[in-house]
């Protein structure tokens, strides 16, 4: 029975984002293929990998359910390492204001983007208040448009905004608009917090106790 080499590949991270979004859906391996667009070969197989080390089971209906959200999300972030598995486009802004600067991201709704990090956090549950801006960008290309939209400066060293070009675009799956600004799901946001440096461990803390809020209130829902 083939089995994956890696559950937190950056192809197989789709199926993990899928089922700690929605931990306590009743899942087949064919709904977590297409809802991840990925492979049912492989996607079969980061089940099995999933099921071996006892992340997820099977209920009595024979649907695939997450064991522990908790510590598998915990797992996940400790392999994750958004620095280093992601590229940044560094630029400055002038505007010292976030506030501002996120009324001008609502303006923008054509090209898709999705908040991330302390900026991220800072709409969802908010700790640190952040210093610097990122985000990710689904399309290299579009970044000229942003730069111009947004009215950044390119820089090497020393930004306070980074475009960020993802190392799988499934970091957009469970994507949220707060207040007109799109954000990363919360699972996103605390596996990109996790081994982030100026103070994102204990901003993924915070952000790990609204998932389990989000979480044990959907579980006490299945109940009934």
């Amino acid at each position: 029975m083939r089995k994956a080499q890696n559950i937190f590949s950056p192809k197989a991270s789709r199926i993990l984002r899928v089922l700690l979004i929605n931990p306590y859906k009743g899942w087949t391996v064919e709904d977590i293929s297409k809802e991840g667009k990925v492979s049912l070969g492989f996607t079969h197989a980061v089940v099995m990998s999933l099921i071996d080390q006892g992340h997820v089971y099977r209920d009595d209906l024979y649907k695939l359910k997450v064991t522990d959200p908790v510590k598998l999300i915990q797992r996940w972030a400790a392999y994750h390492n958004y620095m280093s598995m992601n590229t940044f486009l560094n630029y400055h802004t002038f505007e010292r204001d976030i506030e501002v600067f996120f009324s001008k991201l609502k303006e923008i709704s054509d090209l898709e983007y999705a908040l991330t990090v302390l900026a991220g956090a800072q709409l969802v549950a908010p700790y640190v208040r952040p210093t610097t801006i990122h985000f990710y960008i689904k399309h290299k290309d579009k970044a000229e448009d942003l730069v111009r939209r947004l009215n950044l400066r390119p820089t090497e060293k020393g930004g306070n905004v980074s475009m960020v070009l993802p190392y799988d675009e499934g970091v957009f799956y469970g994507a949220i608009r707060i207040s007109g600004v799109s954000v990363v799901s919360a699972v996103q946001l605390y596996v990109d917090l996790f081994n982030y440096p100026a103070r994102g461990e204990e901003a993924a803390e915070v952000m790990l106790k609204t998932l389990e809020k989000e979480w044990g209130t959907r579980k006490s829902q299945k109940r009934f």
